[in-house]
């Protein structure tokens, strides 16, 4: 399972999402340009004392991130509220990737093309969208239900 943001425009949202994925003991792709300066030292500003658990790899852009050899394993399940198919119907597998696109725009159509699934969190009439972490959060936890692959470990702290 890998969690996938696709050129994120807030850095404490990539921040929440590290530490999400440093918790749940899953990989965070990066795919830029990014909203703001992605540098080292924002990321470990952004991420706080999660950066050395955070598993993130950086993509140059849309392309790399397709090519990448970790992209060969899985479905590209993208998020979106244009999505087809609600979160809870979908039955995930353990080597799948969810995507989700930028907070301002969303993802364009060559993304939504690329996407084995697209898949929407249901809402309360009148509502728009989650937060994007809150999102990914809620996808991944679903994704890593189904599947068995939540971390076995106690809270720590």
């Amino acid at each position: 399972m890998r969690l996938a943001l696709f050129q994120p425009d807030i850095p404490q949202n990539l921040g929440a999402a590290l530490r999400l994925g440093a918790c749940l003991d899953v990989p965070v792709d990066v795919i830029e340009p990014c909203g703001f300066p992605l540098s080292d030292a924002g990321v470990r500003r952004a991420a706080m004392d999660y950066g050395a658990l955070a598993r993130m790899t950086r993509h140059a852009g849309w392309a790399d991130f397709l090519g990448a050899p970790e992209r060969k394993e899985g479905r590209l399940l993208l998020f979106t509220t244009k999505g087809a198919s609600g979160l809870h119907g979908f039955a995930f597998q353990p080597g799948d990737t969810l995507l989700f696109g930028r907070e301002s725009a969303g993802a364009p159509e060559e993304v939504h093309a690329a996407a084995d699934a697209r898949l929407f969190i249901p809402l309360a009439p009148g509502a728009r969208s989650l937060n994007l972490t809150v999102s990914a959060a809620i996808a991944l936890s679903e994704a890593l239900r189904q599947t068995d692959g939540f971390p076995t470990g106690a809270p720590t702290g």
